[in-house]
């Protein structure tokens, strides 16, 4: 692991920046720019030291290889977004086919600049993803959804409909949740696999389904209206529908 200072006099907008790459040449290439651009550097060349070094939460951005030793760069990304890590990662991959760039995407990374590519870019996508994380951090955090009656309260992870308290397992909440932030729209078995088990494959199982009866029930046996949804062939949709 390497760190790279920053020039002195860094303006306002310097950032403390990991780079996970193990082409030396690479690494240094970029460690050299970002640092004369006034950023603080910090640099391995392993998937799991990427991890351990992100999961201190210290990072503005992570910049990371797809192809690393010890851990590759789409499960180090998918980990860390497992742990609920929110610093932006940028992967730099020689694999520029679009179903490529979708696995990264789909793997948590918030943007996939292929191999080779120009400094004057690299610049201004990380400058965009900055723009967007601190936007992010200044917006006041919902602690509360609503859909219809239903009402869920996430700092204390109760659910409740028309005034009456639902009593959810830890993962049947999960899934609400995410159901509630993609409210009215259809939210695929895929989706839902991703987030909520962190699969990136088919397990040949019906577990969502499962899981979404369980969950139908608990949020419909009682009341006069349903609220979860299955559109058929694509996936389920939380609204209140007339």
């Amino acid at each position: 692991m390497t760190d790279f200072g920053g020039r002195e006099g860094d303006s306002a907008l310097s950032r403390k920046i990991l780079i996970v790459e193990d082409d030396a040449s690479t690494s240094a290439y970029l460690a050299k720019g970002l640092a004369e651009a006034g950023h603080a550097i910090e640099a391995c060349a392993d998937g799991r030291d990427g991890l351990f070094l992100a999961s201190e939460g210290i990072f503005d951005l992570i910049i990371a290889d797809r192809m690393l030793p010890g851990l590759d760069g789409l499960s180090m990304v998918s980990a860390i977004r497992a742990a609920g890590i929110a610093t932006p990662v940028l992967i730099l991959s020689a694999l520029a086919a679009v179903d490529d760039r979708v696995d990264g995407l789909k793997a948590g990374a918030d943007d996939y600049l292929c191999k080779p590519f120009s400094f004057a870019e690299l610049s201004a996508r990380i400058e965009a993803l900055v723009r967007r994380s601190d936007r992010a951090a200044t917006e006041p955090q919902k602690t509360k959804l609503s859909v219809g009656d239903l009402e869920i309260d996430l700092l204390a992870r109760a659910v409740s409909r028309a005034g009456r308290s639902i009593p959810l397992g830890a993962r049947e909440f999960n899934l609400l949740e995410f159901l509630a932030r993609h409210a009215g729209q259809v939210v695929t078995r895929t989706m839902m696999l991703e987030k909520i088990w962190n699969y990136h494959f088919d397990p040949g199982s019906n577990v969502v389904d499962v899981h979404i009866g369980r969950l139908r029930r608990k949020l419909e046996d009682g009341f006069p209206t349903p609220i979860l949804h299955t559109v058929r062939g694509a996936g389920y949709r939380l609204a209140v529908e007339n």
